[in-house]
C-alpha cells in the first residue's frame, strides 16, 4: 500500500470527523460512482419487476432489491478505495471490477451476515484487505470492536433517510392538488392503497425506493469508508509513517542543494572579507570630499503613483458602480391572488372519520400528560409495600444480633473400624450424616495415601489430598475420590447432605475400590 500516494490529509479524527470525510470522497467523484450506480442497478430493477409482475408479487421484487444491497455497494467502495490513492477509475473500468471483486467476502454479506448493523464498516475490511475467513474475522475484531456503536448509528441515521425521502416522495404528489379536493383525493389513495393497490402504484413504489437508496447508499458506504481509513491512522499510525516519508524525501531532495549551499558560504565570505578590508583602510572606500552629496528621490510616488484629489473622477466611479446589474437588478415577482377576494371562504369539510381521529389526537394533546400522571400515581400507590420501607430507611431496621454458631463436634474414633463400611451405614441410618460422610472421607484419605505409599501432613485439606490423588494410576479411582471429597465438602459447608439412594450406591463403589472389610 504506497500511503505517499494518498489524496487525503490523515491525523486523529472523530468517529464524526471520519464519517463526514468519507461523504466529502464520495461527494468528490460523484460523476463516476453514481453513473456506474444507474448502469449497474437499473437493469436488476427492470429484471425482478418483470419478474414481479409475472408472479403479481411486486413486494418480492422491493425484497429483493432491498437484500442484494452489499452487491452494489461494491461500485462506490471500489471508486473511493482506488480514488483516495491518486488512481481514480472511470465507469467502465468500475464496471468491469464488479465482475471479479471481493466475490469471496460477499458470500457472507448475502446470506448470514445480511441483517448485521454495520456493513459500511465491515465491508472495507474484507473487500479491500482479503485474507481468509479467520484473517478477516480477527480483522474486523480488531478494527471495529471500538467503533461498533458508531456505525450502527450510521446505520440507522441513514435507514432513517431513506425512509424520509421515500415518504416525502409519496407526499409530494399531494401537492399538486388543489385544496379543495385534497379530502377526495387523499380517501381515494388510501382505498387505493389498502385495498386491492393496481400494479402501476406498486411499481411505482418500488421506483421510488429505489431512488431513495440510490440516493442515500453511496454516503453510507462512504461514511463507512472514512471510519476504517481513520481506525487504520489510529492503530497503524498512517499519519505518522506519512510524515517521515515526507521528511526524507526532502532530505534526499536537500542533497542537490548543497552545492548551493556551499557556494553562498563562499560568497558570504569573500563578502566578510572585503568588509574587514574596508574597516582597516577607510580612505580607499569613502568618496571624494568635493563631490556633492546627492539626495535620494522619494519612492512614494513610485509605488503609489501621483495622487491627488479629484471630486468629478470619484463621483463618476461611483455612478458606474451603482450601472453594475449585479448592484442595480430589479425583479418582477408573481404572486398568486384570489379572484375575488371579497368573497367569504368556506371552511373545510372533512370526513367523519378523520374528524374522529383529530378528536383522538387533541384529546391526547390535551389531556394526555395528565392521564400519564394520573397512571404513575397509580402505580407508585399499587407498589408503595415494596418503595416505602425503603424510603423510610427499612434498610436500617432493627437486626438481631447474630447467634453464636454452633458446633457439632464429630464423635469419631482415632482409629479407623475393622468394618469401615458397616459403621458408616450405621451411623447414616441413625441420623448422623455428617459423622457418616466424615468417617467415609478419612477412610479414602488413607486408603489413597496407602496406595500411594506417601504420607499426607497432619491437617491436610481437601484441595492438597486432591492434588495427591492425580498419582492414582487408574482414572476411575481418581474420578471416585474427587467425587467422595466433593460429597463431603457439600455436607461439611454448605449442609447439603446426599440423599439415602446416593449414599448407598457411593459406598458400595467405595468398599470394591478400596476392599473394606463389612457389608
Amino acid at each position: 500500500m504506497r500511503l505517499d500516494l494518498l489524496t487525503v490529509q490523515l491525523r486523529a479524527r472523530s468517529s464524526w470527523e471520519a464519517m463526514e470525510l468519507g461523504m466529502a470522497l464520495v461527494r468528490r467523484h460523484a460523476g463516476v460512482i453514481w453513473k456506474s450506480w444507474w448502469l449497474a442497478t437499473l437493469p436488476a430493477f427492470a429484471l425482478l419487476n418483470a419478474l414481479a409482475f409475472a408472479l403479481d408479487r411486486f413486494w418480492l421484487a422491493l425484497l429483493l432489491m432491498w437484500w442484494l444491497k452489499p452487491l452494489f455497494d461494491r461500485i462506490p467502495l471500489f471508486v473511493i478505495s482506488r480514488a483516495v490513492f491518486g488512481a481514480t477509475p472511470g465507469v467502465r473500468e468500475t464496471l468491469r471490477a464488479q465482475r471479479q471483486w471481493g466475490w469471496s467476502a460477499l458470500r457472507g454479506y448475502l446470506t448470514w451476515r445480511r441483517l448485521g448493523p454495520v456493513r459500511a464498516l465491515y465491508l472495507p475490511i474484507d473487500l479491500l484487505e482479503g485474507g481468509d475467513a479467520a484473517q478477516r474475522r480477527e480483522r474486523r475484531g480488531a478494527l471495529g470492536s471500538a467503533i461498533y456503536g458508531n456505525a450502527t448509528l450510521l446505520t440507522l441515521v441513514c435507514l432513517h433517510f431513506e425512509a424520509a425521502l421515500v415518504l416525502a416522495s409519496v407526499v409530494a404528489i399531494f401537492l399538486f392538488v388543489p385544496l379543495e379536493m385534497l379530502p377526495e383525493t387523499a380517501r381515494a389513495a388510501w382505498s387505493l392503497i389498502s385495498q386491492q393497490p393496481p400494479w402501476w402504484s406498486q411499481l411505482g413504489y418500488n421506483a421510488l425506493v429505489w431512488l431513495a437508496v440510490s440516493i442515500v447508499e453511496p454516503f453510507y458506504i462512504g461514511a463507512g469508508f472514512g471510519l476504517y481509513l481513520n481506525r487504520r491512522t489510529e492503530i497503524e499510525a498512517w499519519d505518522v509513517e506519512i510524515a517521515f516519508r515526507r521528511l526524507r524525501q526532502r532530505l534526499l531532495s536537500a542533497g542537490g542543494a548543497l552545492a548551493l549551499l556551499l557556494a553562498v558560504g563562499v560568497l558570504s565570505h569573500a563578502g566578510v572579507a572585503q568588509a574587514q578590508e574596508r574597516d582597516r583602510h577607510p580612505s580607499r572606500t569613502q568618496p571624494p570630499a568635493s563631490a556633492p552629496a546627492q539626495q535620494t528621490p522619494p519612492t512614494l510616488p513610485i509605488v503609489f503613483g501621483d495622487r491627488r484629489e479629484d471630486d468629478a473622477g470619484f463621483r463618476q466611479a461611483v455612478r458606474r458602480a451603482y450601472e453594475d446589474p449585479l448592484l442595480g437588478e430589479k425583479r418582477q415577482r408573481t404572486v398568486w391572488q384570489a379572484r375575488h377576494p371579497d368573497a367569504p371562504q368556506q371552511p373545510m369539510r372533512l370526513p367523519e372519520w378523520m374528524k374522529g381521529f383529530a378528536g383522538v389526537i387533541a384529546f391526547l394533546g390535551e389531556w394526555g400528560l395528565w392521564l400519564l400522571a394520573g397512571a404513575l400515581v397509580v402505580l407508585l400507590l399499587a407498589t408503595m409495600r415494596y418503595w416505602l420501607p425503603w424510603m423510610r430507611g427499612g434498610s436500617r431496621r432493627e437486626r438481631l444480633p447474630p447467634g453464636e454458631a454452633t458446633r457439632q463436634p464429630l464423635d469419631l474414633p482415632e482409629a479407623l473400624p475393622d468394618d469401615i463400611a458397616g459403621t458408616a451405614r450405621r451411623l447414616w441410618h441413625e441420623h448422623r450424616p455428617r459423622d457418616a460422610l466424615a468417617l467415609l472421607y478419612r477412610a479414602s484419605v488413607e486408603s489413597m495415601a496407602a496406595r500411594l505409599g506417601t504420607t499426607l501432613p497432619p491437617g491436610a485439606t481437601e484441595a492438597e489430598c486432591l492434588r495427591a490423588s492425580r498419582g492414582l494410576p487408574d482414572e476411575a479411582e481418581r474420578g471416585l475420590f474427587a467425587r467422595m471429597v466433593r460429597v463431603w465438602q457439600y455436607a461439611a459447608y454448605a449442609q447439603r447432605m446426599p440423599s439415602d439412594g446416593d449414599f448407598d450406591e457411593l459406598l458400595e463403589r467405595l468398599r470394591q475400590q478400596y476392599r473394606w472389610s463389612g457389608a
